[in-house]
């Protein structure tokens, strides 16, 4: 195979010309033409991942490496230290990430990891109907995330209508008309707009929301890549903080 073969596929299930106008998916190192052996996916890189990670391979990420143009290529930053790793050992890097987020990500997690009914609003928020304690609605969060803790807004009781948007969404508070809004990310001052809004929030992290990336692009990539003789092959990326 490719580059090419596979940026199409993936361009088919998810347009990258759906991506936010500060987003960077698409194929960010190596050529179109190029041929690879092994892929990968992952939601980010780390440098401990690079070391594991076969020459001449197609790496497939949620989140970009590189987001805005670099001037310099220094080897003291975490994306120029990651670049010259795969750069030595022919390894391509295809991300594909707001526009997955709109077409895929929030439904799977939404609906196959949380089992809510959720329904599309906008571009990056789902909408559902519950009809829980916020107490148990917390409970169900962290058995469904598998989380040990949670940081909350507490506004109301009883939730009856949630909205969710995966990785980091409190930039679209203003536009949450529900009881509870779950996203990651979630700042001081943006809770306390939140608690004056009487809307109660749940920070279900970044990482955290975001890993269920990688089993949901091995669904959608199986059937293909099986037809073409490869297999994807998992690269769990490690939450850069620890919780104590």
């Amino acid at each position: 195979m490719i580059i090419k073969d596979i940026y199409n596929y993936l361009d088919s299930l998810s347009p990258f010309s759906l991506q936010e106008k500060w987003d960077n998916s698409g194929l960010i190192v190596g050529n179109m033409n190029d041929e690879f052996s092994n892929i990968y996916i992952s939601l980010d890189l780390d440098l401990d991942m690079i070391k594991k990670v076969k020459k001449n391979s197609l790496i497939i990420t949620h989140h970009p490496l590189i987001f805005s143009a670099l001037k310099t290529i220094n080897n003291d930053s975490y994306s120029t230290k990651i670049l010259k790793k795969l750069i030595k050992k022919d390894i391509s890097l295809i991300s594909i990430h707001t526009n997955i987020d709109k077409t895929h990500l929030n439904n799977y997690v939404g609906r196959d990891i949380l089992g809510l009914d959720f329904k599309k609003d906008e571009d990056f928020i789902l909408k559902a109907d519950i009809d829980l304690s916020f107490e148990s609605f917390t409970k169900l969060l962290k058995d469904k995330l598998n989380l040990k803790i949670l940081k909350v807004v507490n506004a109301k009781k009883n939730i009856k209508s949630v909205s969710l948007t995966t990785g980091s969404g409190m930039s679209l508070l203003s536009s949450i008309t529900t009881d509870c809004f779950l996203t990651g990310d979630i700042k001081y001052h943006e809770a306390m707009e939140a608690k004056a809004r009487n809307i109660c929030l749940i920070d279900i992290g970044h990482y955290e929301s975001e890993i269920h990336f990688m089993s949901l692009l091995d669904m959608l990539l199986k059937k293909y890549l099986k037809t073409n003789g490869k297999k994807a092959i998992m690269l769990k990326s490690h939450n850069p903080f620890n919780y104590m």
